[in-house]
């Protein structure tokens, strides 16, 4: 499909090349590494007091990178799979960027999109890695290696029930002890603690696509984890990991590994009710593709409210 052929579909004209790489990295998705990276920065700062604004600029554009190249790299492998629907008006399309659909990029192009936001993210890791240290350089090669290998042949994690574990992991642990690091040169219970239940959510905006996905991804045996549990055991498994953040945020705050001020976290309890909600009735891609935005909107609002609770908490002990 040629670029007049896209605009034709599209109805309207093709946008900006800056508009255009903006959707094919999916932008709107690049605020939950951000606030990843700022919940281990100010957890450091909490702990420690000490804040680099320019370490803590190099971490989080470093983390949207590897989101921004992991998003094309997915997009490409779902494309040329048949997983992702040719058509970009399909409803089972609100989650790609449809570059590709939209005969905007060729899928060449969205995959060596992918290749050069990695080769920028691991450029700014490379350069933490010389100042703070070898920690550093080996939660980036895994934070890379599991980016790349989400659905990046020849491993294809997504596809082999992984990705859950995959999410969770490198953006809770990998990012938010990643950035600790960067801040503190060393690690803590409080960052071990914390990075939970922002994995748990980040994890959660997954699940809640792979469950409006799940029998499209089933017929091109795309096996997520919402596949293999079934529809009935994922949404428990989505609701029991919201629960499990909110309780893990609580228990931290009381055993004194977090201020008291991140109990505070509750506030944004409406949205998790919500979300789950959503998914829970009859299925449909309209309620589904609203719970994945509620979804997001949970994890970063969590976890500003955390980044508040830390940088209050630091204040209050010097009043």
């Amino acid at each position: 499909m040629d670029n007049a052929q896209g605009a034709a579909i599209g109805g309207t004209d093709r946008p900006g090349w800056f508009a255009v790489w903006m959707q094919a990295s999916r932008a709107w998705t690049l605020g939950m590494p951000f606030m990843c990276v700022s919940v281990g920065t100010f957890a450091a700062f909490y702990r420690e007091g000490g804040f680099s604004p320019l370490r803590y600029l190099m971490a989080a554009v470093a983390a949207m990178a590897l989101q921004a190249g992991a998003n094309m790299v997915n997009d490409y492998y779902d494309f040329i799979k048949g997983t992702d629907s040719p058509d970009w008006q399909s409803p089972e399309n609100f989650g790609p960027g449809l570059v590709i659909q939209r005969g905007f990029l060729q899928p060449r192009q969205v995959f060596m999109g992918g290749i050069a936001a990695f080769a920028a993210g691991i450029t700014l890791g490379l350069a933490l890695a010389w100042i703070c240290g070898w920690p550093i350089l080996m939660l980036g090669a895994l934070g890379v290696a599991g980016s790349y290998f989400y659905t990046g042949a020849p491993i294809s994690l997504a596809y082999h029930g992984l990705g859950d574990f995959v999410v969770f992991a490198l953006m809770g642990p990998g990012y938010v002890l990643g950035a600790y690091y960067v801040q503190a040169l060393s690690f803590s219970a409080t960052a071990a603690i914390i990075s939970l239940p922002i994995g748990l959510l980040c994890s959660g905006v997954l699940q809640a696509n792979n469950l409006r996905d799940i029998d499209n991804d089933a017929a091109h045996g795309k096996r997520t984890l919402a596949v293999i549990m079934g529809r009935a055991a994922a949404i428990a498994e989505l609701k029991l990991s919201n629960l499990g953040a909110y309780l893990i945020v609580i228990v931290a705050a009381l055993a004194g590994l977090a201020p008291w001020l991140a109990i505070a976290v509750v506030v944004t309890a409406p949205h998790a009710l919500a979300e789950t909600r959503l998914i829970a009735e009859d299925p449909d891609t309209e309620r589904y593709n609203r719970a994945m935005m509620l979804s997001g909107q949970l994890q970063f609002e969590f976890g500003a409210v955390l980044v508040a609770a830390f940088v209050l908490g630091r204040l209050l002990r010097h009043l």
